[in-house]
């Protein structure tokens, strides 16, 4: 299996590598790459870079989906190269998956109408506003809709990778990643400790 996690200037690190830890412990089984408008480095919002192996237009087939949130989700709503991707791309895929205000991108496409979904609690409105056919879940760490899951801020997508990681592989092949990453995972979706703070924006510095 192929995972391919989209980058884009000002995405949120922990976003995607939270996430890639722990499907970076699956070995040969999955394969990671990263895609992005133009293969080359992407930097984070917090500074460092992180390289695009494959650009929008030579990406190979890819049965997983990792859309990360951040700062820079907001110029991509309006980026049509990016919406279009997502618009081809994720149908074809057995999961595609959401973190934070990434799940504002797949919404601004169009691919969570009909669907159960949710996103970072202090932005939610971000998501929200993007469509009113989603079914928008205020209280959930991560919410699996079957072939679109999407997670709340940031440490969310860890919690959700696992969740992934057991529906393909298993409990046990779970268990034994968050151990061995040493990672105490959430394991109730509903289970959502800052859904108090819903739009209540605020940055840490």
């Amino acid at each position: 299996m192929r995972l391919g996690t989209i980058l884009y200037p000002d995405f949120e690190m922990l976003d995607v590598y939270g996430p890639l830890e722990m499907f970076g412990s699956l070995g040969d089984d999955l394969r990671i790459t990263t895609v992005a408008e133009q293969e080359g480095p992407i930097r984070a919002y917090s500074g460092p870079a992180t390289l695009a192996e494959w650009s929008f237009e030579n990406a190979p087939d890819l049965d997983l989906i990792l859309v990360p949130g951040g700062i820079g989700t907001l110029p991509e709503l309006d980026n049509q190269a990016m919406i279009a991707f997502l618009q081809s791309r994720c149908p074809t895929t057995q999961i595609t998956m959401s973190v934070c205000s990434g799940s504002a991108l797949l919404a601004r496409a169009g691919l969570l109408d009909g669907l159960s979904a949710t996103s970072n609690k202090m932005f939610f409105d971000l998501a929200k506003n993007q469509s009113d056919a989603v079914d928008w879940i205020t209280t959930a760490r991560w919410v699996d809709a079957g072939q679109y899951v999407t997670s709340s801020g940031v440490s969310a997508g860890t919690d959700m990778a696992l969740a992934i990681i057991e529906r393909l592989f298993g409990a046990a092949r779970a268990d034994r990643v968050a151990r061995y990453t040493e990672y105490q995972w959430h394991r109730e979706a509903e289970d959502d400790p800052f859904h108090q703070q819903l739009n209540q924006a605020e940055l840490p510095n």
